[in-house]
């Protein structure tokens, strides 16, 4: 049995922004800050981030994702911004072309979480791809719609009404052969099947 401090449970996560006026100092990422926090928010289990900022060019976000999923160690890569169909809007381009799995799921359910806010929703080219054994996922740039995307959607009694795709990151990074992740449930509920459950540490 690990201890709960090994490497072999620690989460490494890279945060990535695409943003060309955040990247020359325009004005203060946002991205990065607000995933940070979720993340800091949702998580139970210990994690590591690794951070870049880089401007919406496809050949420095390759390279930052690959940077990240081969030389980093991260097991999830999480991206913000460069999702739109704006000509230099390149995000997903650049995930499709790193990766060895798409996810497309990760895309189609975060549409569905934006659709109860904007029409526009559909507009998004958000997706989610496995690299090696790295998850990433593309987000949207905006932090309320970062955490509605991850959280899902709440009444005003708290009761889900449409579920985040975070839930379904824990599993999906056992799967690859990432640690095992655990959450706090009053953010967002992990589901694994019963058969994937481990004890509580």
């Amino acid at each position: 049995m690990t201890d709960a401090n090994t490497s072999d449970d620690l989460l490494t996560v890279g945060l990535v922004s695409v943003s060309d006026r955040a990247s020359t100092g325009v004005y203060t990422d946002q991205g990065i800050p607000a995933l940070q926090e979720w993340l800091t928010r949702a998580l139970t289990s210990p994690v590591r981030f690794e951070t870049r900022l880089i401007p919406d060019e496809q050949t420095q976000i390759e390279a930052a994702l690959m940077e990240l999923c081969d030389s980093a160690g991260c097991d999830l890569v999480l991206t913000t911004g460069g999702t739109g169909p704006a000509p230099r809007d390149v995000t997903p381009d650049a995930t499709t072309a790193v990766a060895h799995k798409l996810m497309p799921g990760f895309g189609e359910q975060m549409r569905q979480i934006s659709l109860r806010f904007v029409p526009t929703a559909i507009l998004s080219r958000q997706t989610g791809a496995i690299r090696g054994s790295t998850l990433i996922l593309n987000l949207p740039g905006q932090p309320k719609s970062i955490k509605e995307t991850l959280e899902g959607v709440k009444d005003a009694d708290g009761n889900q009404l449409v579920p985040g795709i975070f839930a379904a990151v824990p599993y999906c990074i056992d799967l690859i052969g990432g640690p095992y992740i655990e959450t706090d449930e009053s953010v967002v509920k992990a589901f694994r099947p019963k058969s994937a459950i481990r004890a509580p540490r």
